[in-house]
C-alpha cells in the first residue's frame, strides 16, 4: 500500500473548492481536441461515463451541452455535490472507481486525470472495470504518465500522488480486455503535457 495513494480521496475532499476554483481559472477547454476525437467514436447523444468527474467543469459540461447523457463518478462527496449543482438532471454517483459497479453500459468511458492517481496494481485492476461498463464498440480514453513510475505533486501544499505504467503494459491491458488503441500521444504539448490514450472496444 502506498500511503500517498491512499490519501487521495480525503485530499480531494478537503480541497474540493480550491481545486475547482483553480480549474475554472484556467483558460479554455484545452482538452477539446481529444474530447472531440473521443466523441467521434460514439454515437450522437450516446451515453458517457466520466470516472473522476470532479465538479463537472468543464469536461462533463462539454459532453452534456453536446447532447450526451453524462453519468459522473467521483470518490469525493463534495465534488459530487458540486457536480449536481452545476449539472442538474445529470446523474452523479459517489464511488471509489476501484469498486465501481453501476450495472449499466456506456458508449464512452472517460478517466481523464483520475486513473493516474491510483497505484500501479490498482490501475491494472481498472481495465476489467472499464470493460464491464463498455457497450459494444465503446470508446475509452484516459490520461497517464509518459513512462512507468511514480511522481508526487502538490495540492494546496499537500502531497498529491500520481503513478503510471509503461506504454507497452497499457497497450497489453487494453488488448486483454478487447480494446484497440485508436491513438496515443506522450506528453502532448497541445494538452499541457498530458499523455493520452484513446481506445475502442472491438
Amino acid at each position: 500500500m502506498n500511503t500517498d495513494a491512499e490519501r487521495i480521496i480525503a485530499l480531494y475532499e478537503r480541497h474540493a473548492e480550491a481545486w475547482v476554483g483553480a480549474r475554472l481559472r484556467e483558460s479554455g477547454l484545452y482538452e477539446r481536441g481529444w474530447l472531440d476525437r473521443f466523441r467521434g467514436l460514439i454515437p450522437p447523444g450516446g451515453s458517457v461515463l466520466d470516472i473522476g468527474c470532479g465538479a463537472g467543469e468543464p469536461i462533463a459540461r462539454y459532453f452534456s451541452e453536446s447532447g450526451h447523457a453524462v453519468t459522473g463518478v467521483d470518490s469525493s462527496p463534495a465534488m459530487v455535490a458540486m457536480f449536481q449543482a452545476r449539472l442538474p438532471g445529470r446523474r452523479a454517483v459517489v464511488s471509489d472507481m476501484r469498486t465501481l459497479s453501476l450495472e449499466a453500459l456506456f458508449h464512452g468511458i472517460l478517466a481523464w486525470d483520475s486513473l493516474f492517481h491510483l497505484n500501479h496494481e490498482d490501475q491494472r485492476r481498472m481495465f476489467p472495470i472499464f470493460r464491464a461498463h463498455a457497450a459494444p464498440g465503446a470508446a475509452l480514453m484516459f490520461t497517464s504518465g509518459p513512462a512507468h513510475g511514480e511522481v508526487i505533486g502538490r495540492l494546496e501544499g499537500e502531497p498529491l500522488y500520481h503513478a503510471s505504467l509503461g506504454a507497452a503494459e497499457y497497450a497489453k491491458l487494453l488488448d486483454d480486455e478487447g480494446f484497440v488503441v485508436v491513438a496515443t500521444l506522450a506528453e502532448d504539448q497541445t494538452c499541457r503535457g498530458r499523455t493520452v490514450w484513446l481506445a475502442q472496444l472491438r
